[in-house]
């Protein structure tokens, strides 16, 4: 078995230093089902290869803005992408960031295993609505 943890914080933007933002998140994998097609499951116990999807789920409850949604991925896991592609991701902790083919680890393009971290910068219009979600998936290693 291996463990999944999921560490979610929301981060004002400077603009926006206002907003607070209640996070939830859950952890899911993906099977294939014969009869139902692809089901997603909660993740319980996962074995290499298997696909999870993350979803978080975001409510503001107080100030006004736009704000970061940041998640450090777990090491048993390797990025996948997300379900709008508008996120931006890390390879080296969290101390930069941009798109996933943009970025390099020395002479070569990073790739989807190099990811640490991803993040979604919720705009002011998206984040007035009151509630959102964001979802990605990830492959066990």
């Amino acid at each position: 078995a291996i463990s999944l943890f999921l560490a979610t914080a929301a981060v004002p933007t400077p603009a926006a230093a206002q907003a607070q933002v209640a996070l939830d998140s859950a952890v899911y994998v993906e099977r294939a089902d014969p009869a139902a097609g692809r089901t997603l499951e909660p993740a319980r116990q996962l074995s290499r290869g298997d696909r999870v999807v993350y979803v978080m789920r975001w409510q503001r409850v107080a100030g006004s803005g736009g704000f970061t949604v940041t998640n450090p991925l777990p090491r048993s896991v390797y990025f996948q992408g997300s379900a709008d592609g508008s996120e931006e991701v890390s390879i080296d902790g969290g101390r930069s960031w941009g798109k996933l083919e943009n970025l390099r680890l020395g002479n070569r393009f990073a790739t989807a295993e190099d990811v640490t971290h991803v993040r979604w910068k919720v705009a002011p219009a998206q984040a007035a609505q009151g509630a959102g979600r964001i979802a990605y998936s990830a492959i066990v290693r």
